[in-house]
């Protein structure tokens, strides 16, 4: 059985498309305030090719033999917490995607990046508190949680039932993560 190429890319106006479904999908998209129309991805996506442009590094397209799965790679957010100034691991895929440890490879390709190539000291990673399947990708990481960096997200309103948000965080001297 072969392993699927997997690349980590500059975004593609062809791009918008299968983003545009991702985005669209309710299922991939629990964990978010709301799903997102066309125009919203296809904003999203001239936001995300810009900061790549600017910086050498963001939320890279990633192609799953040669088809869009989904998106990979470092952020810095733009709120302010008690974690923040920092640069975040992050990413989503479309669903068909899931499960496979594709996200697995795709963020060890991001970390490896912000570790060896940036030289960062840290990343964090962080999200809703009930998102469970990321929360075990950050752990499969090897990335940490102490609780009481637990954060209620700033840019949510009181009692929006995605406020309350975990964060873990991996230094680059930490272990890597237990084998998949």
């Amino acid at each position: 059985m072969e392993s699927p190429r997997i690349v980590l890319r500059q975004w593609k106006d062809s791009d918008l498309g299968r983003l545009a479904e991702m985005n669209a999908d309710p299922d991939v998209m629990r964990f978010f305030t709301k799903s997102l129309t066309r125009a919203e991805s296809a904003a999203m996506l001239e936001r995300l090719r810009g900061v790549i442009e600017l910086k050498g590094w963001g939320l890279w397209a990633v192609d799953v033999d040669g088809l869009l799965a989904g998106f990979a790679g470092l952020w810095e957010p733009a709120f302010v917490s008690h974690f923040t100034p920092c640069v975040e691991i992050g990413w989503r895929f479309r669903k068909e995607y899931w499960g496979r440890g594709i996200a697995r490879r795709a963020a060890l390709e991001a970390e490896s990046f912000a570790f060896r190539t940036l030289g960062l000291p840290e990343l964090v990673s962080y999200t809703a508190r009930g998102n469970a399947r990321s929360r075990r990708l950050m752990e499969r990481l090897g990335f940490s949680r102490d609780p009481r960096d637990d954060f209620l997200h700033p840019m949510l309103p009181e009692g929006h039932p995605l406020k309350a948000h975990v964060l873990y965080r991996k230094r680059a001297n930490d272990p890597p993560g237990p084998s998949p």
